[in-house]
């Protein structure tokens, strides 16, 4: 009977703590402000369990996307490229509780750090 009643809280708590869980699956619009440079990007994320993927797409070009989001911290890396040079971009933000993503952005081989926000898409509301 003691081992019912322990299972069942358990069962309650992890269902209560997933219905609390955010959710990152769908449009976001992403402003990127890296080493003074301004530029704005529609993101597709699909968030299955704690893992994250999709693709980014800026003026010239789409990437995709892969991360992970523990509690209301959220990191993702994208490859892409500059003047013909490799580099990788990696997001690490946290959710707050109004929905909006915001936090670094680092830009490898570079060195080049920067901010970003990240709202939900006004045309996902539709």
């Amino acid at each position: 009977m003691k081992n019912l009643f322990v299972s069942s809280v358990l069962l309650f708590a992890s269902s209560a703590f997933a219905a609390g869980a955010p959710s990152l699956t769908g449009q976001w619009s992403v402003h990127n402000n890296i080493a003074g440079n301004e530029s704005d990007q529609d993101c597709k994320f699909v968030q299955t369990d704690d893992k994250l993927t999709g693709s980014c797409k800026s003026a010239d070009k789409e990437v995709q996307i892969t991360g992970s989001l523990d509690g209301k911290k959220v990191t993702w890396t994208y490859e892409s490229e500059y003047n013909g040079s490799p580099l990788t971009l990696t997001y690490t933000a946290t959710l707050d509780d109004s929905g909006k993503i915001s936090g670094s952005v680092d830009v490898q081989p570079f060195g080049v750090t920067g901010e970003f926000t990240a709202t939900p898409s006004k045309e996902a509301a539709k």
